[in-house]
């Protein structure tokens, strides 16, 4: 009798080219020319089961052409479990339904959404559905897993538009008439040390930097408030970093250092300069600090400074 491994070597490059009917029939024809013991010896080389290669051989023997088109015979295979379970499926669309989103007495609550989760619930209604039939049942119902998208516009005031467009009339002017322009932002505060962060770097495979495990500020590095001054005209960016607090007197102190190491050898002359901001933080219109503070760098550049706040959006 043929070893297993004669077998093995005979049959792996076959098989794999043939379909499941095929696979079960050149394993019978095998197992039938090895005679007693022929099935186990195929089974183990092979890893198809014993049942397959006996219901080969009574194909075999039975000499019947194949069914056109098919593998196995009409009805075979397992049932769906929609149809052994009748409702299952409207039962999975109501439980994913949107109008749930925020209801405190739905069965299943939207922030616990997840295919285990819904696997409970259909239990709790009388079904039974693993968290890899939830799965397979959402994509046929269109379901797929996705972020939230930033579609939705507030309600517009209605110079919104007129705003804007006498902010970059203002811009342009200015900046025909060689005169600094800058648009200045408070920045995402950071951390001071060794912390994850998103970007990468080139190092030897399995060697990545080691950072620390948690997120907690460092007590004596503390956190960096980085405020950016952008020169329009220049198309160049000055940051300073304070280490303390993110306050109007620290955002007109970013605008003076950005002006004594770099804006005032560009500008030697200047007979004025337009701020462009958001309306909020620490250069907000109502922040009375930093308009003191203007005033104070106004004085002493001896030239005026105008501030164009961008109209913010209305929340509806």
């Amino acid at each position: 009798m043929q070893s297993v491994t004669s077998i093995q070597k005979k049959l792996r490059k076959v098989l794999p080219r043939l379909d499941e009917r095929q696979q079960r029939l050149v394993a019978a024809a095998e197992a039938k020319s090895m005679g007693h013991g022929g099935n186990r010896a195929v089974a183990r080389a092979t890893g198809i089961s014993e049942g397959r290669i006996r219901r080969g051989i009574v194909e075999l023997a039975q000499r019947k052409d194949p069914i056109p088109g098919r593998i196995r015979k009409s009805g075979g295979g397992r049932k769906l479990e929609t149809i052994k379970q009748p409702g299952l499926l409207e039962a999975l669309r109501q439980l994913t339904e949107s109008a749930t989103h925020g209801d405190p007495e739905a069965l299943l609550l939207y922030v616990s959404r997840s295919r285990r989760n819904i696997s409970g619930a259909l239990a709790q209604m009388g079904f039974k559905a693993g968290p890899k039939l939830v799965g397979r049942l959402l994509l046929t119902l269109g379901f797929s897993l996705q972020g939230n998208a930033k579609n939705r516009e507030g309600a517009n005031h209605p110079d919104r538009d007129t705003q804007f467009e006498h902010i970059n009339a203002l811009v342009k002017e200015r900046l025909a008439q060689g005169q600094p322009v800058v648009s200045v932002d408070t920045k995402k505060k950071e951390l001071v040390g060794d912390f994850k962060n998103g970007g990468k770097e080139l190092r030897p495979v399995g060697s990545p930097g080691e950072v620390k495990v948690h997120d907690f500020a460092d007590k004596e590095k503390g956190k960096v408030n980085p405020y950016g001054v952008f020169d329009i005209a220049r198309n160049h960016g000055w940051v300073s970093l304070g280490i303390s607090a993110d306050t109007a007197e620290f955002a007109v102190e970013a605008l003076r250092r950005w002006w004594k190491h770099v804006g005032k050898g560009h500008y030697p002359q200047p007979k004025s300069m337009l701020i462009t901001a958001d309306c909020g933080g620490s250069n907000g219109y109502r922040v009375r600090l930093w308009k003191w503070e203007l005033q104070s760098l106004a004085d002493e550049l001896n030239i005026p400074v105008t501030v164009a706040h961008l109209p913010p959006g209305d929340e509806q």
